[in-house]
Order: structure tokens, then C-alpha cells, then sequence
């Protein structure tokens, strides 16, 4: 699965028995490291400089190292050694004002206070992990993960939020398979909270169902449509303050493929931009926008003016050439900013990278460019980042169907 949610991309490799680290290297037991070293250089500091200047006083430093990074085991077992030590190197040396036993009740209070302070930060790092498991669930409930190769399609994703620990926020795609062809759906939902996040699932659950069981682009649209109003009818009733709350989308279609055939010349789609900037086509021969049916964004469809007479947003039909990849994004793409205020030029910058390395229109490299484009412009920018999506789409060549004999 080619997909990247996050900001980061984790690649692992099976490696050696000769590559691998010591067991105590690895893990959490690489952390004593640091107290055992700051206990040794204490003790032989203070053996070295003798009674001139006595350094065993700051073995105190010990268990608040050990508490702020392993365990409680660990932070009582250098508690105990730092004790012992004192005990050990002030017996062999003659206490100074700095040490004997006023020093060692340091000692034992810092020690003690180490421990509790240990286990209050473990507790508040179990209840981290706890939110974000649940974040992640709530995540993956929201933009439910897409199996490879979905829909006769080669895809891959971007999805990074503003707020890195929610996790998820108003941005949302999704692509359904279904017998009028592979629908697909990217937006973005006005406003932040939990009320964006509401809204984003209540359109992807209503894309899921009308993209597989409207026949016409046209009423997945409209669905989309009359889901948002009844959203925010809903929201009112809670007494949730969000006003009119509206979402800009791309909603397309891929034409059908008939099983047994080949997939030739130009792949059709319709489709319907509501309130959101065209895809791209991103091809080896450049880079080139496709109409936009210029329709009012989700939960305004009141102020459309152009309404065919059958009602709904106006469709138009577009195509990607072989080799094209279509390329869906949201505003945290098109409005990043540098630290000059100026905007990234997303179309502008594409079309020189393919000039450069056409092999760039491939789905997963794609994406990958995107980002680490945005990420560049955006480098020391004191603007507020937005959630940023991104989706690449490339229809797959059907194969003929074999024959099977017995």
C-alpha cells in the first residue's frame, strides 16, 4: 500500500545478525547508560580532586536524570547507588561543609522526590498513548485505510493535519469502486474542531454509500449536498455555534472497465468541483489543469445560479491521456506560505519538475514531491498552517481475462 499519512515515512529492511546493536543497547535499557556515566564521573571526580573541592554533593543530579528518563526500577535502583557512593566516597575522604550529613538528607529527599516524580510521568505518558491510540482509531474510522491498487486504480495519499495531535481534522478523500465506475471524493471542511472533523465524517459515510449506488455523478453530488445541510440543521439544534458550516469538494467518476478488455488511449472521467480548485493532469508531457464546472461549495447550493434542469451541480467530462496522473489537493497545499507571505505555485513548479525528471508523474513520487516541496516553501514561515491533503490518481491497464482449462 502506497500510502502516507503524517509527516513522516518509516522504511525498514531486514538487516544482518552482524548489523544488529548489543541487546543492552537497544530499547529502553540504553537510557541507564546516561545516569550510570554522570554517577562514575562524579565518583572519580570527587576521588581525583580529593578534599580541595568535593564534587559528591552533586550526585543528586543522579535520580533526577534516571527519573526524567527510565522507569521507577531504574530511578530507585540509582537512588540506591548514589547513596551507597556517598556513603562510600565521604567515608574515604573527610566530610567537608558541602557533604556529610547534611548532604546525605539531600541526598535521600532528592532521591525520594525522583521517585514520585518518575511515576507521575509515567502515568501521564500511558494516558498520552492512550489519547493517541484513540486518535488514531478515530483517524482511521474517519479515513478508513484503502487497499492497493483500489478500484483499478494506482494511488497514494498525503494526509498531514495542523494539529498533530487530534490527528485527524476537516480535510477528507476517499475512493469508492462501484458498478457505474471507481468514484472518488476529496474536500475540505470550512473551520477546525471537532465540528470540521464531525462534518468530514458525515460526508465520507454519505459519499461511500451514494458513490456506489447513484448511477449519475450528478445525485452523488446532490447527496453530498442535502448531508451538509442536514448537518448543520444539527449542529444548530445542539446549540453548537458554527454558523453556516460549508465544505469545498471534488467529487469525479471514472468510466467503467469491462472485465476481459484492455484499457486503451484516453481514460474518461466526469467531474464535479464544488467551491475547490481543478485536479491536475501531471504527465511526462507537462502539467495541465482540468475544467472546473464551478460549482458552489457543500451546504450552499442555494446560491448556485447555472443548475441544470434536472437539478444538481453541473458536470463536466474531462480525460487523462496514458502516463497522466491525476492530481487532487486541498488549500493547505495551494495557500502555504513562506516566510515572505508569498504563496506556493503548485501548477508553476510541477510543470518544471516533470521537464526535469519525467518519471515524477508516477503516483507515489508525486505525492512524495508535493510535500517535500511544501514542506521547503513553508521552511521558517510564521504563518498558520492549514491541514494539508493530497491524492494521486492513475488508472491501472486491465488485463485480459485467461482462459482456464481443466
Amino acid at each position: 500500500m502506497r500510502r502516507v499519512q503524517g509527516d513522516a515515512t518509516t522504511l525498514t529492511r531486514p538487516g544482518r545478525a552482524g548489523d544488529r546493536p548489543l541487546p543492552w543497547l537497544r530499547g529502553r535499557h540504553a537510557v541507564w547508560a546516561l545516569p550510570a556515566l554522570l554517577l562514575v564521573l562524579i565518583v572519580f571526580g570527587d576521588l581525583w580532586t580529593g578534599t580541595d573541592f568535593r564534587m559528591i554533593a552533586w550526585v543528586v543530579m543522579v535520580p533526577a536524570l534516571t527519573a526524567a528518563l527510565a522507569g521507577v526500577g531504574a530511578t530507585v535502583v540509582f537512588s540506591v547507588l548514589s547513596l551507597l557512593a556517598y556513603l562510600l566516597v565521604d567515608g574515604v575522604l573527610s566530610p567537608g561543609p558541602e557533604t556529610g550529613l547534611p548532604g546525605l538528607l539531600l541526598l535521600v529527599a532528592a532521591s525520594v522526590v525522583s521517585v514520585a516524580a518518575c511515576g507521575v510521568r509515567q502515568a501521564n505518558e500511558r494516558r498520552a498513548r492512550r489519547l493517541s491510540l484513540a486518535a488514531d482509531v478515530v483517524r482511521d474510522t474517519v479515513l478508513r485505510p484503502l487497499p492497493f491498487h483500489w478500484g483499478g486504480l494506482d494511488w497514494s495519499a498525503l494526509y498531514v493535519t495542523a494539529d498533530h495531535v487530534a490527528r485527524v481534522g476537516g480535510d477528507f478523500y476517499d475512493l469508492q469502486p462501484s458498478p457505474h465506475g471507481t468514484r472518488g471524493v476529496l474536500g475540505d471542511v470550512q473551520g477546525k474542531g471537532l465540528g470540521a472533523v464531525a462534518a468530514a465524517a458525515v460526508l465520507l459515510g454519505t459519499f461511500r454509500e451514494a458513490g456506489y449506488h447513484e448511477g449519475r455523478l450528478r445525485d452523488v453530488a446532490r447527496r453530498l449536498e442535502t448531508r451538509m445541510k442536514r448537518q448543520q440543521v444539527y449542529s444548530r439544534f445542539l446549540g453548537q455555534d458554527e454558523g453556516d458550516r460549508f465544505a469545498t469538494a471534488v467529487v469525479l467518476s471514472f468510466d467503467p472497465v469491462e472485465p476481459g478488455t484492455v484499457r486503451s488511449g484516453t481514460s474518461g472521467l466526469d467531474l464535479v468541483t464544488l467551491g475547490h480548485e481543478p485536479p491536475l493532469a501531471v504527465g511526462p508531457d507537462g502539467v495541465r489543469p482540468l475544467p472546473s464546472s464551478d460549482g458552489v461549495p457543500l451546504g450552499m447550493g442555494e446560491l448556485a445560479c447555472d443548475v441544470p434542469e434536472d437539478g444538481g451541480p453541473r458536470i463536466v467530462r474531462g480525460g487523462l491521456e496514458p502516463g497522466e496522473t491525476l492530481l487532487l489537493f486541498t488549500d493547505g497545499v495551494t495557500e502555504a506560505r513562506d516566510r515572505h507571505g508569498a504563496f506556493y505555485s503548485l501548477h508553476e513548479d510541477l510543470a518544471r519538475a516533470v521537464v526535469e525528471d519525467p518519471g515524477l508523474a508516477r503516483p507515489d513520487r508525486l505525492v512524495r514531491y508535493v510535500r517535500d516541496a511544501v514542506e521547503r516553501h513553508v521552511s521558517g514561515s510564521r504563518w498558520e498552517a492549514d491541514d494539508l491533503t493530497v491524492l494521486a490518481l492513475k488508472p491501472l491497464p486491465v488485463e485480459p481475462q485467461r482462459e482456464e482449462f481443466p
